[in-house]
């Protein structure tokens, strides 16, 4: 009797957890079919320039980006906090597995680039290191997971005919098993940098690099916003320099990437969630059984099975 109840409890288990899955990934999907993406030359809102979308990728306006970001994400509103996402034809914003960029202008000024090639990025790395130290002593008393640099995904390299530079780090939220890409680049104008940054996990590094060329010559910059527009009777210089750039303030920068890495967790706490709620209906199913010694067995038996669908959640957890 005691294997007859427990076969049908895993059974109903296995129904349930299947049924949950399917119920989530169809409202996956009825999310994705409400975004319209664009292809080929797109303006960008400011008036900067446009973006020339490669061959392979889409484009997901501002408005609909925005809702990506703090609807979807969990971000919280800002200004400027998106020109638009970039990402790959064959990817919706709502996949487990790839990346996408965001796309900003910071208008910080015109950056010289005279000290390029005297930057030593790895006593960079080392700096950014030990400020990360002092930085998470105020983001854990806001009740934040402290962030620390792994090191560098791909080293700073700065093309100075193009005027572009870009880097990655390996970044380490919290007690994340799996580290985050912050992937960055920068396009230099006359009057600040158009920004685009990878929203990525570590294991999707070969994606980037690998369609990163694509990436680097989307940007024209429109007549009187280019680099050599400069003019130095009424432009301002920006504080910063190359090392400046890659530098930077390490928390202000990596927001989005702790987020989307959660991404990944809701749906293995909704099935969690639901799981609770089957538990307890199991429970309740054999409460009345006058024989206890099948009732705790049966109970340990179910324990067995959630904390089977725990490890199988974390594995999951881990591939997002």
């Amino acid at each position: 009797m005691k294997k007859t109840t427990l076969t049908i409890i895993s059974c109903l288990f296995t129904f349930f957890m299947y049924s949950q899955e399917e119920n989530i990934q169809k409202k996956i999907d009825s999310i994705e079919k409400t975004f319209r993406y664009e292809h080929g030359s797109v303006n960008l809102k400011n008036g900067i320039g446009k973006i020339n979308v490669p061959n392979g990728f889409k484009y997901l306006n501002p408005v609909q980006a925005e809702r990506v970001l703090v609807d979807l994400w969990g971000n919280p509103k800002g200004e400027n906090l998106t020109l638009g996402l970039l990402l790959p034809e064959n990817q919706g914003v709502m996949s487990q597995i790839g990346y996408v960029f965001n796309i900003q202008y910071d208008e910080i000024g015109h950056v010289e680039d005279d000290d390029a090639d005297d930057v030593n990025y790895d006593d960079l790395l080392t700096e950014m290191q030990k400020e990360t130290v002092e930085e998470n002593k105020e983001r854990q008393k806001e009740g934040y997971a402290p962030v620390s640099i792994v090191g560098w995904a791909a080293k700073p390299f700065y093309d100075k005919d193009r005027k572009i530079l870009h880097w990655a780090k390996e970044i380490k939220f919290g007690q994340d098993s799996l580290n985050t890409l912050n992937y960055n680049v920068r396009i230099l104008g006359r009057k600040g940098v158009l920004v685009l940054n990878a929203i990525a996990t570590e294991n999707e590094l070969p994606l980037v690099q690998k369609d990163i060329s694509k990436v680097l010559d989307i940007v024209q910059f429109n007549d009187g916003y280019k680099y050599e527009d400069f003019d130095s009777s009424v432009d301002e210089v920006a504080a910063w320099t190359i090392g400046g750039l890659v530098a930077g303030k390490v928390l202000a920068k990596v927001g989005f990437f702790a987020i989307f890495l959660k991404f990944g967790k809701i749906i293995v706490l909704s099935l969690l969630g639901f799981f609770g709620v089957f538990k307890n209906k199991i429970k309740g199913w054999f409460s009345k059984s006058k024989n206890t010694e099948n009732e705790e067995e049966i109970e340990s038996e179910v324990a067995l099975i959630q904390e089977k669908s725990e490890v199988e959640e974390e594995v999951k957890e881990e591939i997002n």
